[in-house]
């Protein structure tokens, strides 16, 4: 912190906070809560009500843990991004920690076969959810302290990913195919935006690909998924039940949609309509230009975090900017995954889609990552007013 910045008062440092929010990036994640919130609630009153005789039990639960991941996010916008980088490898470890502890029996919950939740009185805590961002903030801290080591040293690149493999491994075991992919594919993503060699990059890259193959392969459930992917109309009523349930859904919706709300595929047709496949309720309801416009909106907060970080390594804060860009990878490519499997371009995997899907631990973790790129930027906001205009970053800007 400048001694400029520590010679304002508290409350001029709140006033300036407001003032130089990044509002394009915070409206745009907002907008995505909210819609979130009524596509939930158009998706799950038909289950609601033959499971719970209340056809809002979903919402007030969804609106509840809402109330919840906006507290976690001003909380979290409360927190200087030097913490974050010094205790990053201790909040990694300790989600590590946590994974073992679902795997314990007694303590794990189980719902439809996987074991993936630690039941805390009302709330279930899933903990893959936080060590998505967990990792980008210990990877990130680990490019700065041993950037020589990662782009000279082979051995300063694998150093991460045998801690990284230790969560993926646990994940694995819940069974979390999903969680896992994506981690390790942010993981990956940081670890070549921090200059490592492509030759040990590729090799690596072939390894985890390897690995992912082989999991699909010896597993008959993935193996069944895969196969189901490829022609779901071939078991429309097994196997390939709830792709074929999903791709009825978009051809419903044709161009604009049946409105809100008159959705049919959702009444007891498509599985987990709330959670995993609440995109295809929004292509039945709103069609495909519904969807066109899903797809800006995730687009464009993806665009914002890489060019958040963009701007943190114009100003020197490379810790701020591979957060910034590893935060922008995993939700780009958690909600292209999420859409994707909905669509039908990718087999079924068990992931939210960030900002709307059904569940408190997705919602958490999002509000979370949003409150840091917003202190991150508003950190570089301040070094770039203090060092002036600067050619090659105002692009970036609001």
């Amino acid at each position: 912190m400048t001694a400029a910045v520590r010679s304002r008062n508290p409350g001029q440092r709140r006033r300036e906070r407001v003032a130089n929010l990044d509002y394009p990036l915070l409206v745009g994640a907002l907008g995505l809560l909210a819609f979130g919130l009524i596509m939930v609630s158009s998706a799950s009153m038909s289950i609601a009500e033959r499971c719970c005789n209340d056809p809002f039990f979903y919402t007030m639960r969804h609106g509840l843990a809402l109330s919840l991941a906006l507290g976690a996010g001003f909380m979290a916008y409360q927190v200087p991004t030097q913490w974050w980088e010094r205790y990053g490898t201790w909040l990694f470890l300790v989600s590590i920690g946590v994974l073992v502890l679902v795997l314990i029996p007694g303590i794990g919950r189980e719902v439809n076969g996987a074991i993936r939740w630690i039941p805390l009185g009302p709330l279930n805590v899933q903990p893959s959810e936080f060590l998505k961002l967990f990792a980008v903030i210990y990877v990130s801290g680990y490019l700065v302290r041993h950037a020589d080591k990662v782009t000279d040293q082979i051995a300063g690149f694998i150093r991460p990913m045998l801690l990284v493999g230790v969560a993926a491994a646990l994940i694995l075991m819940q069974p979390d195919f999903g969680t896992t992919a994506v981690m390790l594919a942010t993981v990956m993503g940081l670890l070549y935006l921090g200059g490592v060699s492509l030759m040990p990059f590729v090799l690596l890259l072939g390894v985890v690909a390897s690995g992912a193959i082989a999991l699909v392969v010896f597993s008959p459930y993935r193996w069944e998924r895969v196969t189901a992917f490829l022609d779901p109309w071939k078991d429309p009523y097994n196997s390939g039940y709830q792709l074929s349930q999903a791709l009825i859904a978009f051809g419903r919706g044709e161009w604009l949609g049946v409105g809100l709300g008159n959705g049919i595929q959702k009444q007891f047709f498509l599985p987990e309509a709330h959670t995993d496949f609440l995109a295809s309720v929004v292509g039945e309801e709103f069609g495909f230009v519904g969807m066109l416009l899903l797809i800006a909106a995730f687009a464009f907060i993806t665009w914002r975090a890489i060019s958040i970080g963009v701007r943190a390594e114009a100003v020197k804060r490379p810790f701020e900017s591979y957060v910034a860009q590893g935060i922008g990878i995993w939700l780009g490519l958690q909600s292209f995954v999420n859409i994707g499997v909905n669509v039908g371009i990718l087999p079924t995997k068990g992931l939210t889609l960030p900002f709307m899907s059904y569940g408190s631990n997705s919602l958490i973790v999002g509000c979370m990552a949003i409150a840091i790129l917003l202190r991150i930027d508003l950190l570089v906001r301040q070094l770039e007013r203090e060092a002036g205009p600067r050619r090659g970053v105002r692009w970036v800007r609001a």
